[in-house]
């Protein structure tokens, strides 16, 4: 097990067993360290020699040829998560890449949506639809993932089964089919209650008729799928034209960031947060304490007595 493909493997083979991770992800982590294994074999060089100016070098080569910041973003985290392992396991005595920090402030951050926007949103949600079941359902699904910061896959693919109860938190099933528990809000749980009700309506009438029961809390026309993520994107897009928002800025994905900006800004732990969104990594995590950075400067620059942009303002 000393050839860097050994090695590979048996990396792949740990991260599957304890954490889970999709073949999806498996296949990423494959590729980024085949590559970095690749040019080390360029250089002369194998995974258990590796240095941390090696490492850096290899950053420095996929800067010059032009690979995108969130690229060699992501091939910096696989390559520490090899030798973090690499040094717990006893491949190597040392941890090469222990002090690389990262590669700065260059990640892109989230789109976020202010407090008074999500509101505006959430109103439009309760409103919209033809008729009382479009708004009952548009209304659950919206306060369900701002209450939550679920994902969007996650919040589509709710059993019925799960949610019955008046629960005070879901459990939701996560990448990995890791679960975590997410503790709902009195206005999320009022509004899956009103939607349980008229689901439990259709469902008996759906036994009168002999027609198939859905598991899905959501579900579609078919029983045995729930609601599409290209119809929620539609949807949601729909309900910020309709509050005049800026839809560029409005998806789904756009209300989780929302939810952790909102408790970080009201003094939640990142911690706690990484937790509520199941984050594997802190450093996921952590990129939206640089988006309350922003928020805050930003506060600065518009209402501080000697900016010169709140002098511009008056």
């Amino acid at each position: 097990m000393t050839t860097d493909q050994g090695l590979i493997h048996s990396f792949l083979e740990i991260k599957i067993a304890e954490t889970g991770a999709s073949k999806n992800t498996i296949a990423a982590y494959e590729r980024d360290l085949r590559d970095f294994a690749t040019w080390l074999q360029g250089n002369r060089n194998k995974l258990l020699k590796v240095t941390q100016k090696h490492i850096e070098s290899y950053l420095v080569d996929q800067e010059q040829k032009g690979f995108a910041p969130a690229t060699r973003a992501r091939r910096l985290s696989v390559i520490k998560q090899f030798f973090l392992l690499s040094f717990t396991e006893e491949w190597r005595n040392d941890n090469p890449a222990a002090q690389i920090t990262g590669l700065g402030r260059s990640q892109k951050l989230p789109k976020t949506l202010s407090i008074s926007d999500v509101d505006r949103l959430l109103a439009t949600a309760e409103s919209a639809g033809k008729d009382l079941r479009e708004q009952s359902r548009s209304a659950c699904l919206m306060h369900l993932l701002y209450a939550t910061g679920m994902r969007v896959s996650e919040l589509l693919f709710l059993q019925l089964t799960e949610v019955r109860g008046t629960p005070q938190m879901l459990l939701v099933r996560g990448k990995g089919g890791k679960e975590r528990l997410v503790p709902l809000t009195s206005a999320a749980q009022r509004h899956l209650a009103a939607w349980i009700a008229l689901r439990d309506m259709e469902d008996k009438q759906a036994r009168k008729d002999g027609k198939p029961l859905s598991r899905f809390l959501f579900p579609s026309r078919d029983a045995n799928t729930p609601m599409s993520r290209i119809w929620f994107y539609q949807k949601i897009k729909s309900w910020a034209l309709i509050a005049g928002l800026d839809v560029s800025k409005v998806t789904p994905h756009t209300i989780r960031h929302a939810f952790a900006s909102h408790l970080l800004a009201n003094g939640a732990d990142l911690r706690v947060i990484q937790t509520l969104l199941g984050h594997a990594d802190i450093a996921t995590t952590e990129i939206y304490t640089h988006v309350l950075e922003d928020q805050l400067q930003q506060l600065v620059l518009d209402h501080h007595p000697l900016s010169s942009t709140s002098k511009k303002a008056k």
